[in-house]
């Protein structure tokens, strides 16, 4: 089994290296990623510079492009063939509701979908983030598992792992995306020249944490599963569109 593995956070994160070691003792395991934290990329890509790899000492590659980069190069160009699979991850904090929208942690994996490859984004949950060995081990299980039971070609997962020791993790739910309220606003200030710049705001807080949501399962200490669909028609409008289009 094949691998390619790829994150948002860049190529020297906790994350990417506990996800490929787990990894590494089940397939034979590509990390690709950027040189640098891409962080709410999301599905962008590079289209007005070159980009440019690094082979590091680990054997890791470095591109100074944006997570969707790095896996539509690798898949394109770095492998001979093609990996069986794409992981994103771990990612340093949630991918849950409205975040996956902008998350290069899900676009990475959903660049892999675009390929035609199975594709997963994994991201540890919490606020000191030090159990990336949880958050691995349940990637490699459920991994395991899709070679079994293969999810839709149209679909990636989406999983969040609350940040627990891997004994306290009560299991797994299957969920759906919740909701925050609207993100606060921006943060005014001034660079040393004096000049004014703007940073984001906090996100807001939740707002769907129904139990069948990705946000209340992790709260109660369970790693969420969220298949996510590539296809973002919104089917149930349509007819109700079409309707009101005729009458223009």
């Amino acid at each position: 089994m094949k691998i390619l593995v790829s994150n948002d956070d860049g190529v020297t994160a906790p994350g990417i290296r506990a996800l490929s070691e787990a990894l590494s003792a089940v397939a034979e395991v590509l990390t690709v990623a950027p040189d640098r934290n891409c962080s709410g990329a999301s599905n962008s890509l590079t289209l007005t510079n070159p980009l440019r790899i690094n082979k590091l000492d680990n054997g890791y590659i470095s591109v100074n492009g944006t997570p969707t980069d790095c896996v539509h190069l690798a898949i394109r160009e770095l492998y001979e063939g093609e990996p069986d699979m794409v992981v994103s991850g771990i990612n340093a904090g949630a991918n849950m509701g409205d975040d996956t929208l902008y998350s290069g942690t899900v676009a990475a994996a959903m660049e892999g979908r675009f390929l035609g490859l199975p594709a997963v984004a994994v991201s540890l949950v919490g606020r000191e983030l030090t159990h990336y060995d949880s958050a691995a081990a349940y990637a490699v299980k459920i991994i395991m598992g899709l070679k079994k039971h293969p999810i839709a070609s149209d679909q990636i997962l989406n999983i969040n792992v609350p940040d627990l020791p891997l004994d306290e993790i009560k299991g797994i739910r299957v969920t759906r995306l919740g909701a925050r309220h609207k993100a606060e606003g921006m943060v005014r200030a001034r660079d040393p020249h004096g000049r004014e710049v703007f940073w984001l705001g906090p996100p807001g807080i939740e707002l769907d944490v129904g139990e069948d949501t990705d946000f209340y399962a992790v709260s109660q200490g369970y790693v969420s599963i969220t298949p996510l669909t590539v296809d973002l028609t919104a089917y149930r409008q349509l007819s109700q569109l079409q309707h009101w289009i005729e009458k223009l």
